[in-house]
């Protein structure tokens, strides 16, 4: 729900409405707004239902899921990327040796930068 927190969070902010405002639009409390964009606290359906309308998006947006990719070289591989996660695909091909060697092992890439972000 990482990109439910932060997406709620933008869009709440797009528009212009404080925690308090779009917690009285959905029948929460401000700190049940502040918990959702801090990801300290999951939202029921209905009240993602009723974020989504406030918010004016497609709940699936609001919870991240943008576009659906197909492995080029398996088409049977499906996945669902939100933009965000694209556009972070992106950015990291225009760094070609960090990109290797996140293609060459992912899993110790990421421990790594993990370590470095600490």
């Amino acid at each position: 729900m990482i990109l439910f927190s932060k997406r709620l969070k933008e869009k709440r902010k797009e528009l212009g409405f404080t925690q308090k405002q779009l917690g009285e639009k959905v029948g929460v409390t401000k700190v049940s707004i502040c918990c959702y964009e801090n990801g300290t606290r999951t939202p029921t359906l209905d009240t993602l239902v009723d974020l989504a309308n406030a918010l004016q998006v497609e709940l699936p947006y609001l919870l991240g899921v943008d576009y659906f990719v197909v492995a080029e070289d398996e088409p049977h591989c499906t996945i669902n990327l939100a933009r965000d996660e694209i556009e972070l695909i992106r950015e990291l091909r225009m760094h070609i040796k960090l990109y290797e060697q996140l293609l060459e092992d992912p899993k110790r890439t990421m421990d790594y930068i993990e370590k470095k972000l600490r």
